[in-house]
C-alpha cells in the first residue's frame, strides 16, 4: 500500500512561507484509498493549508484525534462546519475537562466542543475501547498503553477534572495511528503523554512487524535527563529509519536527534513523508 503523510501545521514553519505554523499538530493521510486526519491543530488554519498544498479534505473517511488538549483538537469545529462527511475517533476520556497547573493558578488546556456539539453537526464518533481498533486495512488506532519504563512519567502540572475532582492526568485518553508501508509501520504520534517508548512498544508487541518511521510528538521537552538519554537511546538502537519528531519535543531532545545522521529530520508545517 503506498503511503503519504503529509504534515498540515505543526509549530515550526517550513519552506513554504504562505503556510500557517501555530503550536499544534495536525497530519493528513493518504493510505491506498483511504483519507485520514491525525489531530486537527488548535486552529482551523489546516483548512487554508491543505487549500494551499493542494490537498482535498473534502472527502475524509476518518478523524483521529490523538488526546485531548486544544493543540490536537482545536481545528475540529471549523473541520466539521466546513468540511463534514468524516468518522471521529477518540480515546475514552478524551471529553474530561483538562489543565494545566502552574503554582497557585489552573489553566484549561481542554477541547472547545463536546458530543452535543458532535450530534449537532452530524459527526458519528465513537470512543476507542479496545487496544487495537483497525479503521480500513492497513490503517489502525492503538490506546491503553502499559507504563513500563519507569523513566517516563507524566508530569504533575497535568490535571484533569474526572468523576466530578481534579486528579493527576495519567492521559488514559491518548491514542496513536500505525499504518501499514511497503518498508514497514510508520507510526504517528500526538504528544506521546504516557511515554513515548511505552507507546512504540506497544505497537512492536501488538502489531508485531517493525517500524519504519515515526512522526509527531515525543514530549520530552519536560523529560528529566535520564529520561531523555532512555530515549534517546531507544531511537539509537532502534532500526527506525525516519525519525521525523518535533511539536513537544524540544529543542534540546531534537538537537541531539540531529546527530543520528540520515535518520532524524525536523518534521515541520509542509513536510511530507511518501513511502511506496
Amino acid at each position: 500500500m503506498s503511503l503519504t503523510v503529509t504534515t498540515l501545521i505543526e509549530n515550526s514553519p517550513g519552506e513554504h512561507k504562505g503556510l500557517a505554523t501555530e503550536h499544534g499538530l495536525s497530519f493528513h493521510v493518504a493510505a491506498g484509498d483511504t483519507r485520514l486526519l491525525f489531530d486537527t491543530g488548535q486552529s482551523g488554519a489546516i483548512l487554508d493549508n491543505a487549500a494551499k498544498l493542494g490537498i482535498d479534505l473534502s472527502n475524509l473517511d476518518h478523524v483521529v484525534l490523538s488526546h485531548g488538549h486544544y493543540d490536537h483538537s482545536g481545528g475540529l469545529r471549523r473541520l466539521a462546519r466546513e468540511r463534514p462527511g468524516f468518522r471521529l475517533t477518540v480515546g475514552r476520556g478524551f471529553f474530561d475537562a483538562k489543565y494545566g497547573d502552574r503554582g497557585n493558578a489552573r489553566e484549561f488546556l481542554g477541547n472547545d466542543f463536546d458530543p452535543a456539539f458532535l450530534e449537532a453537526e452530524r459527526v458519528p464518533w465513537s470512543p476507542l475501547d479496545e487496544p487495537v481498533r483497525e479503521l480500513a486495512p492497513g490503517v489502525r488506532v492503538l490506546t491503553g498503553f502499559d507504563r513500563v519504563h519507569p523513566e517516563e512519567t507524566v508530569h504533575p502540572r497535568f490535571t484533569v477534572r474526572r468523576d466530578g475532582r481534579m486528579q493527576h492526568d495519567d492521559f488514559s485518553d491518548e491514542v496513536l495511528v500505525a499504518l501499514d508501508s511497503p518498508k514497514g509501520l510508520v507510526v504517528l504520534l500526538g504528544c506521546s503523554h504516557p511515554g513515548v517508548r511505552n507507546m512504540l512498544d506497544a505497537v512492536t508487541e501488538r502489531l508485531g512487524g517493525p517500524i519504519y518511521a515515526v512522526l509527531g510528538g515525543t514530549h520530552l521537552v519536560e523529560a528529566s535527563r535520564t529520561g531523555l538519554d532512555a530515549a534517546l537511546g531507544y531511537f539509537r538502537q532502534s532500526n527506525i529509519a525516519a525519525i521525523g519528531v518535533s511539536h513537544c519535543t524540544g529543542d534540546t531532545a531534537m538537537g541531539e536527534l540531529g546527530q543520528f545522521a540520515g535518520r532524524f529530520y525536523h518534521n515541520r508545517t509542509g513536510s511530507v513523508l511518501e513511502v511506496s
